[in-house]
């Protein structure tokens, strides 16, 4: 397992990473997708576990990421999916710390 440390101070990543909204980073040679509820941040898997759909393009609500293409429902926290079958979404673990969030991919 890898360590990624993502800024420097709770107000940098606050600007990088708006609430609610998904951004696609690189860590290493796989982009990822990161969001924030308040200062809980998410990194999940890019595409969708089901048909492969761009999640950086879905919609945040409720700790929940709903995928562009068919509005499947996955756990922010979990990965895993509410409303349909299909395997779980990959999430990775963060902890926000003084040196900036650490993402443990």
């Amino acid at each position: 397992m890898k360590t990624f440390i993502l800024g420097r101070t709770i107000e940098e990543l606050r600007r990088i990473i708006p609430q609610n909204q998904i951004k696609t980073i690189k860590l290493g040679d796989q982009k990822i997708c990161i969001t924030r509820d308040g200062d809980s941040f998410f990194v999940f898997e890019l595409l969708c576990p089901h048909r492969k759909a761009d999640l950086s393009r879905g919609t945040i609500n409720n700790e929940e990421i709903i995928c562009p293409l068919h509005e499947y429902r996955f756990d922010l926290k979990t990965g895993q999916v509410r409303n349909a079958h299909c395997s779980d979404l990959r999430v990775y673990r963060t902890e926000l710390t003084l040196e900036g969030l650490k993402i443990h991919f």
